[in-house]
């Protein structure tokens, strides 16, 4: 079992950043890719960003490509998203997941977070 608890979640102005954090438990966190995704409301849950489990690899959903940016800290049992240049469209509840594969497919994702919600204004 993996529990995440996310954190890091605000209001900001289009143009800002934000870090979101997202802490795991267990002894086996370096086992698992790590992904976030992201609901609008309305929308259909959908995929941000995913990592693997050494943090040497990742892949980005396009409309975050050069704005945003995964890392993971296997010591703290962490992984973030530094999110720049904000934009309004970026409003949504930000949710950490894990997966045993590298994946950008919402169903293969076994554990999630409760999510953390993110607001640009113009």
């Amino acid at each position: 079992q993996v529990q995440l608890v996310e954190s890091g979640g605000g209001l900001v102005q289009a143009g800002g950043s934000l870090r979101l954090s997202c802490a795991a438990s267990g002894r086996t966190f370096s086992k698992y890719a790590m992904g976030w995704f992201r609901q609008a409301p309305g929308k259909e849950r959908e995929f941000v960003v995913v990592i693997n489990g050494s943090g040497g690899n990742t892949y980005y959903a396009d409309s975050v490509k050069g704005r945003f940016t995964i890392s993971r800290d296997n010591a703290k049992n962490t992984v973030y998203l530094q999110m720049n240049s904000l934009v309004p469209e970026d409003t949504a509840v930000y949710f950490c997941a894990a997966s045993t594969i590298v994946t950008s497919s919402r169903a293969s994702y076994n554990y999630w977070g409760q999510g953390t919600q993110v607001t640009v204004s113009s």
